[in-house]
Formats: C-alpha cells, sequence, structure tokens
C-alpha cells in the first residue's frame, strides 16, 4: 500500500533522512522505534506530505503522490495522522470536533456525519463526552478524541507520531487499548513509540531507526529478541558502556577506577555487581600487565538496564593469546579469582587481536 524509494530529508545543511526504503502491506502494523533525533516523526510527516522530502520517490496505492499534478488534499484523507498534542478545537464540542472535517472537506450530510460520530465516541469509549468541550478532558481522553476524529475522515491509514508521549503514565494504556483494537480489526497503521512492550505485542514488523536510516527491520521476536545489529541490539537493552584504552604498565590505576565508579553511580548498577566490577578489572589488569610491556588493551564495561546484565570486554591489541590459561610453573592464582567474580566467561580471536569477554556475577 505504501512504497518508499530513496527517501531523503534536509533541513539546510542538517540530513534527517539520509535513503529511506520500505514497503507497508494493507493491513499491516508497523512500529518505527529509535533514539530521539533520528528522524522517526519527520519520516511520518514525509509520508503525509507535511514535510516536503527532498528527494526519493512516495508511493500510495500507487499513486506517485511527489508528482506535480497530485492529488495531495485526497492523499491526506486518505492517510491521517494523530500526533503527540492532541491539536482538538477548543471553541468545538467533542462531537463538533469529529464532524467538522467529515462535513466540511467531504460535504457529508451533517447528520449522518453525527450518526458515525458518535459511533467512533463509543469505539474508544466516550461516547457519554459528546457534549462535553475539550477543556473538561483528561490528557487520555483527549487523545482518544483525536484518534475518534482520525477515523471519522474514514482514512484507509494512520500515523501515530508518539501518541502517549504527552500523557501522565496512568492515561497511556487508555489510548494504547484503543490502537490495539484498531490493529485487530485490520487498520494500517505506522506508529512511532518509545513504548516497547506496546510495540512488540501489537506490530507486524518493527523498524529500528537510526541516523536517518532504517537500521534495522523485521518482525517483533526478532528485533526484541534476536536484534541482528549491533545499535538495534544497544538501543533495546538499553546499554550503557564506558571505554578506556591503556597503552602503559604505568597506567593511573586510581583515575581509572574513579572512572569506573562513576559511571556505575551514574547508571545505578548494583553495589554486589559493582564490586565484582572492581575486583575484576585489578584482576585482569594484573594479569596483563606484562604484555603492556610492548602492546595495549581497550577496556569496555558494558550494563544492560533491561535484564541487569554487567560485563567487561578486554580486547588486545595483538594475539595476546587467553590469558586466563598459566604458563607452565605458575599456580594460576589471578585466573582463579576471575573465575570466582564471573558467571560466564569466553575467549576470542578476531582479525589477530585477543577478547576476553566477561559475564560478571551480581551476587
Amino acid at each position: 500500500m505504501i512504497r518508499v524509494e530513496h527517501l531523503s530529508k534536509r533541513f539546510g545543511d542538517l540530513v534527517v533522512l539520509a535513503d529511506i526504503n520500505v514497503e507497508i502491506a494493507r493491513g499491516e502494523v508497523v512500529s518505527i522505534i529509535g533514539p530521539s533525533g533520528t528522524g522517526k516523526s519527520t519520516f511520518l510527516r514525509c509520508l503525509n506530505l507535511l514535510d516536503q522530502p527532498s528527494g526519493g520517490a512516495i508511493w500510495i496505492d500507487d499513486e506517485d503522490i511527489l508528482a506535480p499534478k497530485a492529488n495531495v488534499a485526497g492523499v491526506r484523507q486518505k492517510m491521517n495522522m494523530v500526533f503527540q498534542q492532541f491539536n482538538l478545537f477548543a471553541h468545538l464540542s467533542v462531537l463538533d470536533n469529529l464532524t467538522l472535517a467529515p462535513v466540511k472537506l467531504k460535504r457529508e450530510n451533517k447528520a449522518a456525519a453525527e450518526a458515525r460520530a458518535m459511533d467512533l465516541l463509543r469505539l474508544v469509549g466516550l461516547g457519554e463526552k459528546a457534549y462535553a468541550f475539550p477543556d473538561e478532558l483528561s490528557g487520555g481522553q483527549k487523545q482518544r478524541v483525536a484518534i475518534a476524529r482520525c477515523l471519522a475522515m474514514q482514512p484507509e491509514v494512520i500515523l501515530f507520531d508518539e501518541p502517549t508521549s504527552a500523557l501522565d503514565p496512568t492515561m497511556v494504556s487508555e489510548v494504547l487499548s484503543v490502537i490495539r483494537r484498531l490493529a485487530k480489526e485490520g487498520m494500517t497503521m505506522v506508529i512511532v513509540t518509545h513504548e516497547m512492550d506496546f510495540a512488540r505485542d501489537v506490530s507486524n514488523r518493527v523498524f529500528y531507526m537510526d541516523e536517518g536510516l532504517i537500521y534495522e527491520q523485521g518482525p517483533p521476536s526478532q528485533i526484541f529478541d534476536n536484534p541482528q545489529r549491533e545499535k538495534t541490539s544497544a538501543f533495546i537493552n538499553r546499554v550503557r558502556s564506558y571505554r578506556a584504552h591503556i597503552a602503559s604498565p604505568d597506567f593511573d590505576l586510581y583515575a581509572l577506577n574513579a572512572e569506573i565508579e562513576a559511571f556505575c553511580e551514574k547508571h545505578i548498577v548494583p553495589r554486589e555487581a559493582r564490586r565484582n566490577l572492581m575486583l575484576l578489572v585489578e584482576e585482569v589488569l594484573q594479569l596483563h600487565k606484562p604484555w603492556l610491556a610492548g602492546g595495549a588493551l581497550d577496556l569496555t564495561v558494558s550494563y544492560s538496564e533491561k535484564n541487569g546484565e554487567l560485563e567487561l570486554d578486554c580486547e588486545c591489541s595483538g594475539d595476546a593469546g587467553n590469558q586466563l590459561q598459566p604458563d607452565e610453573g605458575e599456580d594460576g592464582l589471578e585466573a582463579m579469582i576471575i573465575n570466582a567474580l564471573c558467571e560466564r566467561i569466553d575467549y576470542r580471536l578476531l582479525h589477530g587481536r585477543s577478547r576476553l569477554e566477561f559475564l560478571i556475577k551480581k551476587d
């Protein structure tokens, strides 16, 4: 139903959308997730021509909507949008907000428009609020009215731009319930959202956007449980990381420890896991100290907010071998201590670089 090829958007020298290529089928529900500032809302606004694309092509039902003679008004009636802010007319009743566009733009009979508007208000659970004014409604009720107003135009596609971001957390579920119902009824929807559980539950596909691109796309099971690309995984798991490059055996251990402590404080790493991390860093550095006389070491501490996993990666600038395997005649005390602090340890040799990965015990 929607086909996008090489879509780009610039604001002056700022590239917001770089090269978007997607197809969305009729009846499909697509959720778009990703960090703030990566072009998600701009992509929706380009689909609806609220922002004019800088390049590329968009087809809606095989109609090139960027063609000079395209019926833009007709496209917007076919593809409606629900915004973060509700944009209701404060001087009109809820019922009049729903009937204004069908009567003025589509020349519908007012009585028929009001009858359908009442059906839509009942659909979103607000039949009793038909004659109320927007200022008398809660935020969640206003957004449900905005969805009903959108449906009053009988669109074939609805674009949702973070429909719950302006709501109190207690009101989010009532809006998401309405969108779930629309999904079950087969409405084609493209939803920009930060509600990960909702996106997993309601979507046929999920797009992860980053740096103006659809960086990864797939079914919710792939994106949320088995992402194929590094940035997707980091976003889904809310992975926070700290990196240090150590190029000398005379490195400043006190400064390094202070930086790791600050990282743990900032991201509220549990106390026991933090203690194990600090001990592990000390033992790993002691183990690799001979290597630092001629090589370098990169340490990466990663903490997943989603599952509470704390990891330490230690990568050598060359083939240092597995330092946890003691040489003949050594007692391997550091290796024993390290094993006691970790739930899992993996050693890899990739592209001539040695890498030890430690999953640290939480308690």
